[in-house]
């Protein structure tokens, strides 16, 4: 069975309906391990100072694989070429 409503530990609180932590700093202090294990596993936590949320752990989404070759068109084989000496001149 699935418990519901809001269990109380000391100053700190987790709302079993929808499973948000909220706990305050002393306490989210001393069992950061734990939130970050809890954020990551998809759990809403809080952070409180006075029981007042202040702050929302979320797990880091990674960027999405970038692909290269992103612009489209071919480049000329002339643009590989060595430039030619006068021109090479107005680069240096």
């Amino acid at each position: 069975a699935v418990e519901t409503g809001w269990r109380r530990s000391g100053h700190d609180y987790v709302d079993l309906t929808n499973m948000t932590i909220t706990m305050n700093v002393g306490e989210a202090k001393a069992r950061f391990s734990e939130l970050l294990d809890a954020a990551v596993a998809g759990e809403r936590v809080l952070i409180a100072r006075a029981g007042t949320p202040l702050v929302e752990l979320t797990p880091v989404t990674p960027p999405s694989r970038r692909e290269l070759g992103f612009m489209p068109g071919n480049i000329p084989d002339e643009f590989f070429a060595p430039l030619a000496s006068d021109d090479l001149d107005g680069w240096m």
